[in-house]
């Protein structure tokens, strides 16, 4: 395997590496989000679930920021490389 095979192996593995984590940062978020309003939902005994899904709402945002964020960085690294 000559350097410049190489070298597209290892670039190729970095973006599958970056999409992975963008993937993973948005289902981590929404999860956290939910667990922690239904944690809260369940110590206060609201009946309503409004902590749930206010939390839940939270996660989503924050995972659409965290893929938003990661795209970026992503495209920033591309142009600089290029």
């Amino acid at each position: 395997m000559n350097r410049e095979e190489r070298r597209k192996k290892i670039k190729y593995y970095r973006e599958l590496y970056d999409a992975t984590t963008v993937g993973f940062s948005v289902v981590i978020a929404i999860l956290i989000g939910g667990g922690l309003g239904y944690w809260l939902d369940r110590k206060f005994n609201s009946s309503h679930h409004w902590l749930f899904f206010l939390f839940l709402i939270f996660g989503i945002i924050a995972g659409f920021k965290n893929m938003f964020y990661g795209i970026k960085k992503t495209d920033d690294n591309n142009d600089k490389k290029t």
